[in-house]
């Protein structure tokens, strides 16, 4: 058992045998994956996926954690990640919940191979916050490079410390 992953793909290959690139592509009944376009109105059907996935899950109490760091992670994903061309073609974004119980990991992939950058939040200005909220709010988070190409940002609510 791998206590403190290094990265999620890690933990997921050493748990289950599959890494993300399987998860984003597969109909699992521990997964649910939800294409997303590249437009501000994702984040909110981003939050409302992970909200009713975590209460049909009955994992209800991670919700509004888990709803605002998805928040995040969308918005990160349609304001920054450009297609690998360098271009901001429609090119979708993934969201991904994996119940690992006593966990859940949620996943936003998108098409570009930037990794996230962690800046010290500005609590004056409107933006720059959101990894040091996903930090705050999830139990672990980081990324990890996809075989197709891209990345998977992803954040761990639940189990133990």
């Amino acid at each position: 058992m791998v206590d403190e992953p290094q990265s999620a793909a890690d933990y997921l290959q050493a748990t289950r045998g599959v890494g993300f690139d399987e998860l984003l592509a597969a109909d699992r009944p521990d997964a649910t994956a939800c294409p997303l376009p590249r437009q501000a109105d994702s984040v909110k059907t981003a939050r409302d996926v992970t909200r009713s996935t975590l209460r049909d899950w009955g994992l209800s109490e991670f919700s509004d954690d888990a709803a605002l760091v998805v928040s995040e992670l969308v918005t990160n994903a349609v304001r920054y990640a450009l297609c690998p061309s360098g271009t901001a073609e429609a090119a979708p974004i993934t969201l991904m919940l994996l119940r690992l119980s006593p966990q859940v990991l949620l996943a936003v992939a998108d098409p570009s191979d930037t990794p996230p950058a962690p800046k010290k939040p500005d609590f004056t200005s409107e933006n720059g916050r959101g990894l040091y909220i996903v930090e705050t709010y999830s139990r672990r988070w980081g990324w990890d490079h996809l075989d197709r190409g891209g990345k998977a940002v992803w954040a761990i609510f639940g189990g133990t410390s």
